[in-house]
């Protein structure tokens, strides 16, 4: 038999490519930006699960239609102050914005 030699190929991990790109400035901001809309939305899906209250009822409250709550909870909607202002509203919560070094 006549075996080719075969080229080793390095399997990377999630964490080392995720590494590797963050270098790179642009790809870093644009990285940061989607990981806050995440947080953001987990953080209204984690409130709106723990008062039992549906995407339809939280869009009602704060003057929405609930594809719109749907697209805030996927990260698919940019929110202003005044959206998540209500949405803390809503669940008798307080808006809290910080910059940190």
């Amino acid at each position: 038999m006549n075996f080719k030699k075969q080229k080793k190929i390095k399997l990377l991990s999630f964490d080392e490519v995720l590494k590797k790109e963050l270098k790179d400035p642009e790809f870093k901001r644009g990285f940061e930006l989607e990981k806050k809309k995440l947080e953001i939305s987990l953080a209204i899906i984690e409130l709106r699960k723990q008062k039992r209250i549906s995407q339809a009822k939280l869009a009602d409250k704060i003057g929405l239609k609930q594809s719109a709550i749907g697209r805030i909870e996927t990260g698919e909607q940019n929110l202003t102050i005044e959206t998540l202002q209500k949405i803390a509203s809503a669940f008798n919560k307080k808006l809290v914005v910080n910059f940190q070094t």
